[in-house]
């Protein structure tokens, strides 16, 4: 099975949820933004993918890359 980035994004009710990119039903739903990150960021560490955190409009607002990072730092 292919691993999938994960999105933070509104659900409604002022609550957040973590979705796999694809996915029709949220992994988990939350209260805060907060804590939807901290889950999304577990998920994608362990799955090496990259983390999408979404403002209250849709768009996004960080993007952070636990895998295959296209353009790694150089140093």
């Amino acid at each position: 099975m292919a691993s999938k980035n994960q999105h933070v994004t509104p659900h409604g009710d002022g609550r957040w949820q973590v979705k796999a990119e694809g996915s029709h039903r949220a992994t988990v739903v939350t209260r805060t933004q907060a804590e939807a990150i901290s889950i999304a960021k577990e998920i994608a560490r362990n799955q090496k993918t990259e983390l999408f955190v979404h403002r209250p409009d849709g768009r996004i607002r960080e993007r952070n890359s636990y895998g295959n990072d296209p353009f790694p730092p150089k140093g």
